[in-house]
């Protein structure tokens, strides 16, 4: 009994590795069978009259490739290429081009249908309009279907048809299409001249309603768009500005040094970069970026502890021999870093940093700048907690305020200055450990942005958090929306003249200061 039942079992086996067996050789045959599938009789007379050198044989192929065949052809197409000379090269590579485009139609990734999109649309070919229009009408994705829609309707822009024409370039107005104006431009001109038919001019009316109605949509996205970068610059300008606020308002040192403190984290940032490519595997590398938040931070604040103990601690109560000092300072720290690591330093962005999301039609926000409006937020939340939901936070507060009962209350000053200093001069490695994703960096970094920090910290009030967040973003805001208009220098400039005057009324900022730095 057991030995007939070991005996069907190794028939069973047996029986389960054939079918297996041939299953495989099944699947491979007509896997070869597809993929040797002939075209069809016309398209093998296209494809040998591609090395015709009859006048309109080639052109006639091309034409007839083109509308009939597929990505199917493309290793006949590429093996034919590879022995061309160049004028077939440059006759077949539309052809090579439209194929991939269509089928990228069918990619699982939205990004790249929305690009193959906009490429057929560029192309002009007439006949990509139905392959658009049966792609838009299966597509989930907004944008990518926006780009199907509105690729489809630049083609039929050149349609022998004026009442198509007309509806085109109507939706086309609709749909806010920037990547339109050239070709409603091109029908206006056409039907502004005298010898221009009735069609003509009717036209022209149609596509100059569409030319208005997206020039005033692109004045509102300019601005949305122009916001977000002022807001994107305010971040920046408040996670720096934080740490000097801090540290002048609890010791009252003009910190001239603050902006090379952000470099310093910057090079940080760099310096982690490089140890990722360097001993860490490639798939890592993308992590360097989180890796170096915690090395930009202790950079900036141990060179920050040092500058405290060797420098600023004999100087206090001197406000005009602590700027010089750490003017110099600044100065060493700048030639320092342009002789080590040279005029200017790359950083590469994370992947998951690259690109953006579109929110409306011509309004693009970059994930990088988002990262740092969230990265400012956080670090609110977190000195806000520091200050006024901790111990440690208290003796900061009771110390800028009043230092001398502090003292007697047994709280060690000198300590809370030279802490407190070393974590300011951390929060300005963490903006330069954000500003890699935005600029270059070198070794000038940070002379870009001190003196904007200075008008915030004295235009919000002098260690106010609440009025730091609104300094840096009125400030940060207004420099973005004068640029267009004055250039970055004269509205630089335009905002120093306007911080004056405020300080002129209320000198003390937007919230006054109390304790001793009010009472002195």
């Amino acid at each position: 009994m057991d030995e007939s039942h070991h005996r069907m079992k190794r028939l069973i086996g047996i029986g389960v590795c054939v079918a297996y067996l041939g299953w495989f050789v099944l699947g491979s045959v007509v896997a070869e069978a597809q993929t040797n599938v002939s075209p069809s009789p016309p398209l093998e007379q296209a494809l040998a009259d591609l090395s015709s050198e009859v006048d309109g044989t080639r052109e006639q192929a091309v034409r007839l490739l083109i509308e009939q065949g597929d990505a199917s052809l493309l290793p006949r197409m590429e093996e034919l290429r590879a022995n061309a000379d160049r004028s077939l090269r440059m006759a077949i590579k539309p052809v090579i081009d439209t194929w991939r485009h269509r089928a990228n139609l069918a990619s699982p990734d939205a990004e790249t249908r929305r690009t193959a999109a906009t490429d057929l649309g560029m192309n002009g070919r007439v006949s990509a309009i139905s392959w658009l229009e049966t792609a838009a009408a299966n597509e989930s994705h907004r944008w990518a279907r926006y780009a199907m829609e509105e690729s489809a309707l630049l083609l039929k822009l050149a349609s022998d048809d004026p009442a198509v024409k007309q509806q085109a370039a109507a939706k086309l107005g609709e749909m806010r299409s920037q990547n339109a104006v050239p070709a409603l431009q091109a029908l206006v001109q056409a039907g502004g001249g005298e010898s221009a038919t009735a069609e003509q001019k009717a036209l022209a009316q149609r596509a100059t309603a569409a030319i208005e109605r997206i020039e005033s949509w692109n004045v509102w996205s300019s601005t949305i768009e122009t916001l977000f970068r002022g807001i994107s610059l305010s971040s920046i300008l408040l996670i720096m500005s934080l740490g000097l606020a801090i540290v002048f308002g609890l010791m009252g040192v003009i910190n001239m040094a603050h902006g090379e403190l952000m470099m310093i984290g910057a090079y940080a940032t760099f310096v982690m970069q490089e140890c990722f490519k360097l001993y860490a595997p490639e798939s890592w590398f993308d992590s360097y970026y989180l890796a170096a938040l915690p090395a930009a931070f202790l950079a900036s604040a141990l060179f920050g502890l040092i500058l405290e103990a060797t420098v600023i601690r004999f100087l206090y109560g001197r406000p005009l021999e602590t700027m010089l000092a750490t003017w110099g300072v600044s100065l060493i720290l700048i030639q320092g870093a342009r002789m080590y690591f040279g005029d200017l330093t790359a950083i590469t962005a994370p992947s998951w940093l690259n690109g953006g999301a579109q929110v409306l039609v011509g309004v693009f926000l970059p994930f990088n700048r988002l990262f740092i409006i969230g990265l400012s937020i956080l670090s609110v939340m977190g000195i806000y907690a520091l200050l006024f939901r901790s111990r440690i936070g208290l003796r900061v507060r009771a110390v800028t305020q009043n230092r001398s009962m502090s003292a007697c209350l047994g709280i060690l000053t000198r300590k809370v200055d030279a802490y407190t200093f070393a974590f300011g001069s951390g929060l300005a490695g963490i903006a330069g450990w954000a500003l890699t994703l935005v600029g270059n960096v070198e070794p000038g970094l940070g002379q870009n942005y001190i003196v904007d920090s200075f008008m915030v910290v004295v235009t919000g009030g002098v260690g106010k958090l609440a009025g730091t967040i609104i300094a840096s973003l009125g400030i940060g805001g207004l420099n973005k929306l004068m640029e267009p208009s004055f250039g970055a220098v004269y509205g630089k400039v335009l905002i120093l003249v306007l911080v004056i005057l405020f300080l002129q009324r209320r000198p003390s900022g937007l919230f006054a200061v109390k304790g001793r730095h009010a009472e002195g």
